[in-house]
């Protein structure tokens, strides 16, 4: 347990510092990240809202408790970089422009596996008690 759960603080720490490194630029709207996203065609507005919305995923990651929120923020910061990674080889960016992002997709996998480890986290299934509680008040009323 306590090997899962230092390789989960590892991976964790990495996924959280790329993602909030990448969200900074974004709040603040640099220079270089208006000019990334003209290249691939996106409008400059969304860079504010998408790096605050890294941000309160990365706070959801890191902040104890509510698994099911992680598991939205962990969804959510990987849409993020797919969605990167798909615009950027659409705009017929070079394949370097746009592999790198394996890296923090690894990272996101790698602390998102951990983290399912550490907790013995799994999401119930949609017909556990909340369904069952519903199915007996339909049948009640």
């Amino acid at each position: 347990m306590k090997k899962t759960n230092i390789i989960y603080w590892i991976f964790t720490a990495l996924f959280s510092f790329v993602m909030v490194g990448s969200a900074i630029p974004d709040v603040v709207s640099a220079k270089v990240e208006v000019e990334g996203f003209g290249q691939i065609g996106m409008p400059a507005y969304l860079l504010p809202f998408l790096g605050v919305a890294k941000i309160l995923g990365v706070i959801a990651i890191l902040v104890p408790g509510n698994p099911r929120l992680k598991e939205w923020a962990y969804a959510g910061l990987v849409f993020d970089l797919l969605g990167a990674t798909w615009s950027i080889a659409a705009a017929g960016q070079p394949v370097p422009n746009w592999a790198f992002m394996a890296l923090p997709l690894l990272l996101a996998a790698g602390s998102y596996i951990f983290y399912t480890r550490k907790t013995k986290y799994r999401l119930p299934a949609a017909n556990d008690n909340f369904g069952s509680t519903i199915n007996k008040s339909i049948a009640t009323a």
